[in-house]
């Protein structure tokens, strides 16, 4: 018997040493389960929120005259706007994801020719996050909060790339998975700040993309407002953000053209 006992312990043993044994103490938290300074983590890889997007402890929108929204996928995987965070520190507008998410100021509405710009501070670069997730400015919103919303959104990575996407309401891309462009700033490592500036603006026939002074995309207004894509250039603006990202965010601003 004390053969057998002690057989089962150097087994044991045995198996905590092994790959096996340290795969199964590393695997991430399962569906639902906290990870560790998180809260419950959604979703996992194949599912609508591939990354796992993971709720923000004491979220919600914590400033007055704000709304949001999270995206259709980050719902459907069981996530509410709760699960990301929007608070004032100083002069700065703090945003925590959780899920992908946009925010706007309630009744707040462009139309015309018109620009909407803010500057981005990721403070460490991809703290939240295994690579690059973008964060920028929102235009066009009609229907914002509700199934049907439309938008359009540039956004930048602290990887020196930039994006183009919106919703009609489903979403559309305007330039892929995104390009690379020398006027993106890129972050010198993991965990290191890194700034960006991004503008869209609306003038004339036009829609562009600055992004640090230096426009990286423009569109003809048609390809713009059609089917699948916005109702008008005219309406609410804000902020966008991905999943699983912190950022602090300054000169949220509107100017006529």
């Amino acid at each position: 018997m004390r053969y057998v006992y002690g057989f089962t312990l150097v087994a044991a043993a045995l198996l905590i040493a092994s790959p096996v044994g340290a795969w199964a103490q590393q695997q991430p938290p399962a569906q639902g389960q906290a990870a560790p300074g998180r809260g419950p983590r959604i979703g996992g890889p194949g599912s609508p929120t591939a990354d796992g997007s993971r709720a923000v402890a004491d979220g919600g929108i914590k400033i007055a005259g704000w709304e949001g929204k999270i995206d259709a996928n980050e719902e459907k995987a069981g996530m509410t706007i709760k699960d990301a965070m929007l608070a004032k520190e100083g002069d700065s507008l703090h945003v925590v994801t959780g899920p992908a998410v946009s925010y706007w100021k309630t009744g707040d509405k462009a139309s015309g020719d018109y620009t909407v710009k803010a500057t981005f501070l990721e403070p460490k670069y991809m703290n939240l996050n295994t690579h690059p997730h973008p964060y920028g400015v929102f235009i066009a919103g009609n229907d914002e909060g509700t199934a049907a919303q439309s938008d359009l959104y540039c956004e930048a990575y602290g990887n020196g790339n930039f994006i183009v996407r919106g919703f009609g309401p489903a979403p559309f891309q305007m330039n892929g998975r995104g390009e690379p462009n020398a006027a993106v700033h890129k972050a010198a490592g993991t965990g290191q700040p890194v700034t960006q500036e991004i503008a869209l603006s609306v003038k004339g026939g036009k829609v562009e993309c600055a992004v640090n002074g230096t426009v990286v995309a423009s569109y003809d207004k048609g390809t713009l407002v059609t089917d699948g894509k916005l109702k008008s250039t005219d309406g609410s603006f804000g902020l966008r953000f991905a999943h699983n990202t912190e950022v602090m965010v300054t000169g949220f601003t509107i100017t006529k053209n």
